[in-house]
């Protein structure tokens, strides 16, 4: 089977991105022709990379033209089906990854003045991409969504009919992703790189966008915790804000801004506890990948994957994803009970395989060739 999938750029340190990486390469396997329309994919082999040009002006002329020439391209191929993983208007399956962006912007603007709201909803960014979304959900014949909450999401605000949208939790690299028998070399050579005490818990924050995930807010249960917990933070982004409101805190000496990691297994295999504060997260790759590596997740009810874990069992969520003092509470519970927390958090994840997330998608795919071939006119 030929099929296209369209993603507008590749970051190598992205969830999103490795996931569809690891998709295609599951997919890959059964034979299907692949092809990949990106701006940047960089990972082509056995598989057709089309690069899609766009006019880079600024975000906005960025999205629009890739929109377009992505559009025109997918044309070009004629594809058994199109699948994007990016807001566009061309698929025949749209995987809903990056969640609903209005809802987003309801969520951001809690807690800010009227005239920060208001400029949200005048920035022509984000009234191109509500438009673009828009169009996206109620054209696309099939909708993915990664979560019941982005699901809810789509639904509630453009109308989508509930037999539109299929949930399809994310899938884990179980061969790469796995809680050792033995973690103490792992731990040992983290901190000894990082520079974290032998004696002290070690907590992690991992991924990109640090306002939307939540980092202020772990940064700061750091004031309520003993000098003992330490904080490593990987990703990619800007750090000076951070850097200063932990200098401000008083805690600069317990966070360590690690930037992008390659072998973010390790990190997850050493850490006590995975922190993730975020405030919107259609489904944290990094969560699942987390707790499949024994790292029992703290995180929030606006994450997709808090849909997963068994709260007091295989992690803990949040009540009030802004309140520090809460957190550090949650912290310090599974940090007290690591051991139990671990063995049920990986548990939980050697349930969401990427091989088995992979079959079904490839069986949607399947059946919505079938659909279009019944629904094709009779040849003449």
């Amino acid at each position: 089977m030929k099929i296209a999938f369209i993603r507008k750029t590749f970051n190598p340190y992205g969830g999103a991105e490795n996931y569809l990486n690891s998709l295609i390469r599951q997919l890959k396997t059964s034979g299907n022709d692949i092809h990949v329309l990106s701006t940047n994919w960089t990972d082509c082999t056995d598989i057709h990379c089309h690069k899609i040009d766009t006019i880079n002006l600024n975000s906005l002329t960025s999205a629009l033209s890739f929109n377009h020439n992505a559009t025109h391209a997918a044309d070009m191929l004629n594809c058994d089906c199109t699948v994007s993983f990016e807001r566009t208007t061309c698929q025949d399956i749209y995987r809903a990854g990056d969640g609903c962006h209005k809802q987003w912007l309801i969520l951001r603007g809690e807690g800010v003045g009227r005239l920060r709201r208001l400029s949200f909803a005048l920035n022509p960014m984000h009234k191109a991409l509500l438009s673009i979304e828009r169009q996206c959900f109620q054209t696309t014949p099939l909708i993915v969504a990664n979560s019941r909450m982005v699901k809810e999401q789509i639904m509630e605000h453009y109308g989508i009919d509930d037999d539109r949208i299929v949930v399809l939790y994310n899938g884990v690299d179980l061969e790469r992703f796995k809680r050792p028998v033995n973690r103490s070399l792992w731990s040992e050579q983290v901190r000894t790189e990082f520079g974290i005490p032998a004696d002290c818990r070690l907590l992690l924050f991992v991924g990109s966008g640090f306002e939307r995930k939540g980092l202020a807010v772990a940064i700061s249960a750091l004031v309520y915790l003993g000098g003992q917990f330490r904080l490593i933070v990987a990703g990619a982004g800007g750090t000076l804000k951070y850097r200063k409101q932990a200098r401000e805190l008083g805690v600069t000496d317990r966070v360590v801004f690690a930037g992008p990691q390659t072998g973010i297994e390790r990190l997850y295999v050493a850490a006590d506890v995975f922190v993730l504060p975020t405030l919107y997260d259609p489904f944290s790759n990094a969560t699942l990948e987390a707790m499949a590596c024994g790292a029992a997740p703290v995180t929030t009810k606006n994450n997709g994957a808090a849909e997963i874990i068994q709260h007091g069992r295989d992690g803990l969520l949040l009540d009030n994803a802004q309140d520090a003092q809460e957190l550090a509470d949650k912290i310090r519970q599974i940090a007290d009970n690591r051991d139990v927390y671990s063995l049920n958090a990986a548990e939980k994840a050697a349930a969401y395989p990427i091989s088995q997330a992979a079959a079904t998608f490839l069986s949607l795919i399947q059946a919505h060739k079938r659909e279009t071939r019944r629904a094709a006119p009779p040849p003449p």
